[in-house]
């Protein structure tokens, strides 16, 4: 049954496609690969008309189409998400969407979040890496009831890690960097130390993310919606 529920979807997805949406996709650094065309707003309208299924999630995922498994990851179930799965979803990482969508919009929301959160930074791979930066970014957002020494851990994790200048990793790091700095006010405060210790480092990586953090976190806009004084 849901195999044939897969092929169902897939071919849908397949005729919702188009060349030269792909193409468009490549200019912004999506792989190309098995990639159909279709929008994340109509995959996501899509899902919503599926609704929650682990196992359907398990199908699309192994099909290999890009598109499927970016729904894969809007239908899923992160009750149900294991470490184990994430580890294997994120071994299959070959496009920083869907490491972004897998990690903001499902992983983050699994028991084994904060534990990959911490992990995965120190990691080689690519996707892997970024996809801990991506955790913490989404943790930041919708993990209401965390407290503030989870998040300082994680800026600690970052601060160790901050010394790689790939492209795809210090926007990550940047990104959670200043996800977690626009919590509240303690970890606004942290988050900017953390980033002057980075900035410090000898690496032309690091200080790429140490002034990308610092002037978002101390523009008018962040310092105004955290009820700070300019320059405080």
């Amino acid at each position: 049954m849901v195999e044939r529920d897969c092929a169902a979807i897939l071919a849908r997805l397949r005729e919702l496609g188009s060349p030269e949406n792909v193409a468009g996709m490549a200019r912004y650094g999506i792989c190309s690969e098995g990639t159909l065309g279709v929008s994340v707003y109509e995959l996501r309208r899509i899902a919503k008309d599926i609704g929650t299924d682990h196992e359907l999630a398990a199908g699309l995922w192994s099909g290999d189409v890009h598109e499927g498994r970016l729904l894969a990851v809007f239908v899923d179930d992160p009750a149900l998400v294991s470490a184990g799965q994430m580890e294997e979803w994120a071994a299959d990482f070959d496009s920083w969407d869907i490491c972004d969508q897998a990690c903001t919009s499902l992983f983050d929301l699994a028991s084994a979040a904060w534990e990959k959160a911490a992990e995965w930074p120190s990691r080689s791979e690519l996707f892997v890496k970024r996809g801990g930066y991506a955790l913490m970014a989404g943790l930041a957002v919708h993990d209401k009831a965390a407290r503030d020494e989870r998040f300082l851990d994680l800026l600690r994790v970052v601060v160790r890690n901050a010394d790689d200048d790939r492209n795809m990793v210090k926007k990550g790091a940047s990104w959670a960097l200043r996800n977690i700095g626009k919590r509240n006010v303690r970890l606004h405060a942290a988050a900017i130390e953390a980033a002057e210790l980075i900035a410090a480092r000898d690496s032309r990586g690091a200080r790429w993310i140490a002034s990308d953090v610092l002037r978002e976190l101390r523009s008018r806009k962040t310092l105004g919606r955290l009820g700070l004084e300019r320059g405080g």
